[in-house]
């Protein structure tokens, strides 16, 4: 077969191909136009999921009639200034978004530059040109998409239900929105009888808190309450943004959003920085909210690889990788013991009169929105009623019924009485008051109480203590240890002796020593001191999966980081255990001095909050 040129509409439709993948591939080109365009306002409509019709509507600069032919010829752009590719500043640069769109659709473009009497419109059906002509329309510009792919029929077969191209419309628009909260953004679906489905003012305040205030407007409540700032700087890189909690998790990284030079994108270097960051503070299979935002000089990053330009490629990956562990680490070392307070709005409805018969599955309400209004309130059952008669006369010198004697003989109820003095205010975790069924310890704060797992909270200080020790300078340097007066031989396989053994030096700085005792045993000799009675066989066995599964980190430390996780678990104060007054306030007072002691270093939250104005919720005192 001879090489002949193509025409021009398939080189057009080719190029569509490319670029209009969806109808929510051409939204977000357009919406990038009308960014760029120094948009104040976006409007977007959508019909049958974008399939029938698409519209963008902005205010912002608009383009002279005579700018109009070229705006829908390929390869013309008024957003680079030179001829170099990456000096791109701007979000909506490729030269051939509005002829691809037009290649397969039929589209009209209608525009008035800011202080001009008149606007002016042009279409593109199929790829043949119109002529331009005079409209009506205020300072801005409208863009209206039909029949989307009626040009090429064969790429209608693979787009999705319109309530999935509509999903899609949403994330782009909502991915956006996030990164410009100073402009406003609408979506509207339908004919004749539109509704709004989203709807973003444009941000109030400035700097941080109308950024802020637009990420909890997209991603909940829950994560403008629960989240902390992220900033930082390293030469000519600079990250800012806020990062969840890590007791503030999803199932999948689908609200993870990373933006570089304002461009949303998705980037396996950056995702993996983020696991790197949370790696020990939440469960394997839970995900970190975050939006982050990177800043750079173009010549250091290449946005023309993809071309949607969804992925990235940097000249010096590992810097950037570097500032985003660093930065993510030391933005949530600074949040302290704070937790995330989804948990104390699931402690609340759990209490509601509803909550008994709500659904297991059902996401937690939050607080302003408890409906005590909406439910008679809850009536004791007779056998309560008679039981809480016990409790109703004046209390006499025996132990209370129901409750164990603390371990110095006396009355847990007079063991609390005995620190009544002590000032709750003093500490950000409250005054130990009581242990609940020997694993929580309720606490007395200001303003409300906290309930603590003991486990979960004394794991994360033991294993912060594990974790310095791989970190401590020097070779000697190593967590003291107890010999045991009968070493401990721990039946393994050949492989599980081998892992073992290759880490004994590693093993060793954290005070547990072990050597081979034949090809399937190792022979325990010495144990941290932190461990206190642990079972060492089951231990020894738990160490050796974690290298098993961990095998292929990149660095000793980070295998061992995991490792530590498991000596933690194995050495910490265990559910069931009965404390004195004094070592409950000694764990309350430790975790208000370790970083990151609201979750335990399996990611499980160490303790739950309820204010008082939670409490009179609860009692319809408001």
């Amino acid at each position: 077969m001879a090489i002949r040129r193509l025409p021009e509409t398939l080189i057009n439709q080719i190029a569509a191909g490319e670029v209009v993948e969806r109808p929510a591939a051409a939204v977000k080109e357009l919406v990038e136009n009308a960014i760029d365009a120094g948009a104040g306002r976006i409007d977007i409509g959508v019909r049958d999921g974008g399939r029938a019709v698409l519209t963008v509507v902005d205010d912002g600069c608009g383009l002279a009639p005579d700018e109009l032919p070229l705006a829908v010829e390929r390869h013309a752009t008024s957003k680079l200034p030179g001829d170099d590719l990456m000096a791109v500043a701007t979000l909506g640069f490729r030269g051939e978004a509005l002829p691809s769109i037009g290649a397969v659709s039929r589209l009209m473009l209608t525009s008035r530059v800011r202080g001009a009497a008149d606007a002016w419109s042009i279409t593109v059906e199929g790829g043949v040109v119109g002529p331009v002509v005079p409209a009506a329309h205020p300072p801005g510009t409208r863009i209206e998409v039909r029949d989307l792919f009626y040009a090429v029929p064969a790429r209608l077969k693979f787009l999705k239900a319109p309530r999935t191209e509509l999903e899609h419309i949403e994330d782009v628009i909502q991915r956006l929105a996030m990164a410009h909260p100073g402009i406003g953004f609408t979506l509207t679906v339908g004919g004749d009888n539109a509704r709004p489905l989203l709807r973003f003012p444009s941000g109030q305040g400035s700097g941080d808190q109308a950024r802020l205030a637009r990420l909890a407007a997209v991603l909940g409540r829950d994560f403008g309450d629960n989240a902390v700032a992220v900033a930082a700087s390293r030469g000519d890189l600079a990250l800012s943004g806020f990062a969840g909690l890590p007791t503030l998790h999803r199932p999948t990284s689908r609200e993870q959003y990373l933006y570089v030079n304002g461009r949303p994108v998705r980037d396996k270097l950056l995702f993996g920085a983020v696991r790197g960051a949370y790696g020990d503070l939440m469960p394997r299979d839970r995900h970190p909210m975050l939006a982050l935002f990177l800043a750079l000089p173009g010549a250091e990053v290449d946005v023309n690889v993809h071309p949607a330009k969804i992925e990235v490629r940097f000249r010096d990956a590992q810097a950037v990788r570097g500032l985003m562990v660093s930065a993510l680490r030391q933005a949530l070392a600074g949040a302290g013991h704070r937790a995330s307070a989804t948990g104390t709005a699931a402690a609340v409805a759990a209490f509601s009169p509803s909550g008994a018969s709500a659904p297991a599955s059902s996401a937690p309400q939050s607080l302003g929105s408890t409906p005590f209004s909406h439910h008679p309130p809850a009536r004791p059952s007779p056998a309560l009623a008679e039981r809480a008669t016990v409790w109703q006369g004046p209390l006499g010198s025996a132990a209370l019924p129901g409750l164990d004697a603390a371990p110095s003989g006396r009355p847990a109820v007079e063991a609390v009485a005995a620190v009544g003095a002590a000032m709750p205010a003093a500490y950000p975790l409250g005054v130990a008051r009581a242990q609940i069924h020997k694993t929580y310890i309720l606490a007395e704060t200001a303003d409300g109480l906290i309930l603590v797992d003991q486990h979960a909270a004394h794991e994360r200080l033991v294993y912060e203590r594990f974790k310095a020790a791989l970190i401590a300078p020097g070779p000697d340097a190593r967590l003291p240890s107890q010999g045991l007066l009968i070493p401990e031989v721990v039946e393994l396989g050949g492989p599980a002796v081998r892992r073992l053994v290759a880490e004994a030096g590693a093993l060793a700085r954290l005070g547990l020593v072990l050597e081979s005792f034949g090809s399937g045993a190792v022979l325990v000799r010495e144990v941290p001191a932190l461990l206190g009675h642990a079972d060492l066989s089951v231990l020894v066995r738990d160490l050796a999966d974690q290298l098993a599964e961990l095998d292929q980190a990149p660095a000793l430390v980070d295998r061992l980081q995991a490792v530590c996780a498991s000596l933690a678990c194995h050495g910490s104060v265990r559910a069931g255990r009965s404390l004195t007054i004094e070592e409950m306030n000694a764990l309350l007072r430790q975790m208000e001095a370790v970083p990151q002691s609201g979750q335990c270093s399996h990611g499980r939250p160490a303790y739950v909050e309820l204010k008082r104005a939670d409490l009179e919720r609860l009692f319809e005192r408001r």
